[in-house]
């Protein structure tokens, strides 16, 4: 499969052979690592001062503080539309990566391979590699919850369909790791040949959080001091993906009442 995957995409260096790691019981399979990109850090932040940044591989919300324990989020698995050419969008939840040099994630991808979607779930502990978790069978519709926490000094994702209810989970240890942020994103990922953003698909609109999903204590993080929605938290960043020239590619919505819920639109170039 790992072939196949290097041959359609083009990828111009020679990658690591398949990783297999532990899953969760009912996950049915192992895991491989992602040719040829990689979800990653927060890339060209501009802070606008108004509570509302801009980012050129980043679209949701981000909520900054100390000593983050966990994220959870759910969201549900949008639609690609593909004509041409190969293109990516990926949607987790993560801590850190905002402000600091790790990320600790887990998310679905809707991705184009010329004109065939592509959906997969995947992890990572940035900066290594993503993985994708073969044992989970993602279609578009699909409701999906997940979660980072961390204790003992480790990082535990998980990783849940629920639609079809499989699941999958994976820890470890990340080195320099802040804790000082989470997030809920949809992502343009990298990396091009010359380390570069890709190209990023139509996902038409995807749905985060507990008002469209109805997965309860979605959207959802604790730190030192708070413990609760998206809009619980006293620093809130909503962040929108444009281009280096300023034009928009995904924009969020703003909070629900609850302040536990939004959308990411797609911006056609």
């Amino acid at each position: 499969m790992l072939s196949t995957r290097l041959a359609a995409f083009g990828v111009l260096a020679i990658l690591p052979a398949f990783a297999q790691v532990s899953a969760a019981p009912d996950a049915e399979d192992a895991t491989e690592i992602i040719a040829p990109h990689q979800h990653g850090l927060v890339r060209d932040l501009q802070d606008r001062g108004d509570g509302t940044t801009t980012s050129s591989n980043w679209s949701g919300y981000a909520v900054t503080g100390t000593s983050f324990t966990s994220a959870k989020a759910s969201w549900k698995v949008p639609k690609a539309t593909c004509s041409s050419g190969h293109q990516y969008a990926a949607f987790w939840v993560g801590l850190d990566g905002y402000s600091s040099s790790s990320v600790e994630q887990t998310g679905t991808d809707s991705d184009c391979v010329g004109a065939t979607p592509s959906y997969y779930a995947w992890y990572e502990f940035y900066p290594k590699p993503s993985f994708q978790i073969s044992g989970l069978t993602i279609k578009p519709g699909d409701e999906m919850s997940a979660s980072v926490v961390y204790s003992g000094g480790e990082f535990t994702v998980t990783i849940t369909d629920v639609t079809t209810g499989k699941s999958f989970t994976k820890s470890a240890t990340v080195s320099g790791a802040k804790r000082s942020s989470a997030e809920w994103i949809a992502e343009a990922p990298c990396c091009t040949g010359s380390g570069g953003i890709l190209p990023l698909a139509d996902f038409g609109t995807v749905l985060f959080g507990e008002d469209s999903t109805g997965v309860s204590g979605t959207n959802f993080a604790t730190d030192s001091t708070v413990s609760g929605a998206i809009g619980k938290f006293p620093t809130i960043e909503q962040i929108t993906m444009q281009t280096s020239g300023g034009t928009k590619e995904a924009v969020p919505s703003g909070l629900s009442s609850d302040g536990t819920s939004f959308s990411v639109t797609w911006f056609s170039k």
